[in-house]
């Protein structure tokens, strides 16, 4: 029996779970750091709500791990299907928060759909490409019914508005194309429909609030203690920090609240000012390790479906991280990107944990499933 348990661990692959639990355990001292003395609206307990969600999230990527893949290309429209209701039941009856009608509130449960979509949609991407000749680059009129997939949800996340998680919808479905392969014709014609989309949604499809945070992107310092004031105070923030950082629960835009949101979007930029440019490049180094993995796995399968189902999912993880860090940094402009792992929410932690679940589950499929 002790054999049979022992040969078992050697088979399974702990790699993705326990990069998880490492990047997780630098974002819950973080996240206490940065709400430790804020008292108000119950902010200082977050970190230990956050524990709960991640201990959910871990008990549903291990229950995944035990999946066959098969499994997930045999249900992947169903739950695209499940996650787009979802979406049109916010548009409903969705409770409206800071502006935006984003939630579902059910009793005492509360959730983003919008989270779960990402998932969606890299499932039916996965399942819809591995049908079409994996061999053969794609052309134009072969991305038609795959845009409209991602389209019709992007669409109606924007006007709940979110166009944050939109464009990220819009962002997974680029990096699966590019994977998959296009033809350079193909690249041709959506780079050119990209640039007429962007015109036409500034002039005509975004809100001043949104135009105003692309003007603050460009010129912070035009409406400093208005639209730029997060911006501003994120990079006085991360440059506080220096080479080593204040130290621990020693921010100062945190413990005075001159940074809002501190405990989701701006997590990154308190880490910075706490731990200083190292303890940001070791952060840096375990979410590389957590993509490369996720690379290497994608490069070592033999099923296609497989192989482009855990590039979608490492596309969630990495848009999430690269854009979230150069909005704090001032690279980007600023919009509601959570960092995975490390901002607060239990819907988003959720949502990587299902991906940290695929990913583990598509690794032993080596091993126990051939």
């Amino acid at each position: 029996m002790n054999q049979t348990i022992l040969q078992f661990l050697k088979r399974y692959d702990f790699s993705f779970i326990g990069s998880m639990t490492a990047i997780f355990l630098v974002g819950v001292l973080n996240l206490y750091s940065a709400t430790h003395d804020q008292t108000h609206e119950g902010l200082d307990l977050l970190w230990k709500s956050q524990i709960m969600w991640f201990f959910l999230s871990v008990t549903v990527a291990v229950a995944i791990s035990f999946l066959n893949p098969k499994t997930f290309e045999r249900f992947s429209y169903v739950a695209y299907l499940g996650t787009l209701f979802l979406i049109f039941l916010v548009l409903l009856m969705g409770k409206v928060g800071m502006g935006a009608q984003r939630w579902l509130v059910l009793g005492p449960i509360r959730m983003q759909p919008s989270e779960f979509m990402k998932m969606g949609l890299v499932l039916a991407m996965a399942r819809y490409f591995t049908k079409v000749n994996p061999e053969r680059p794609l052309g134009f009129k072969e991305l038609i019914i795959p845009g409209i997939i991602t389209m019709v949800p992007a669409v109606l996340v924007i006007v709940q508005p979110d166009l944050g998680t939109g464009l990220l919808l819009l962002f997974i479905f680029c990096m699966m194309i590019f994977y998959k392969r296009l033809k350079w014709k193909t690249i041709g014609t959506l780079g050119g429909i990209a640039v007429v989309s962007g015109i036409l949604m500034y002039n005509f499809g975004l809100k001043e609030y949104q135009r105003k945070r692309i003007h603050t992107f460009i010129d912070p310092y035009e409406d400093a203690k208005g639209s730029g004031y997060n911006a501003i105070q994120s990079e006085i923030a991360i440059g506080s920090g220096r080479l080593f950082g204040k130290g621990f629960k020693n921010s100062s835009q945190a413990s005075l609240n001159y940074l809002p949101e501190n405990h989701t979007d701006f997590v990154f930029a308190i880490f910075n000012e706490e731990h200083g440019f190292f303890g940001s490049v070791f952060l840096i180094i375990l979410y590389l390790v957590f993509f490369m993995r996720m690379v290497w796995l994608a490069t070592s399968v033999q099923r296609f479906y497989d192989s482009i189902l855990v590039i979608g999912v490492m596309s969630i993880f990495f848009w999430h991280s690269f854009i979230n860090m150069a909005m704090v940094s001032g690279l980007l402009p600023i919009v509601g990107i959570p960092l995975p792992l490390m901002s607060y929410g239990g819907s988003s932690m959720l949502t990587f944990g299902v991906g940290v679940g695929i990913a583990t589950s598509v690794s032993n499929s080596r091993n126990f499933f051939n």
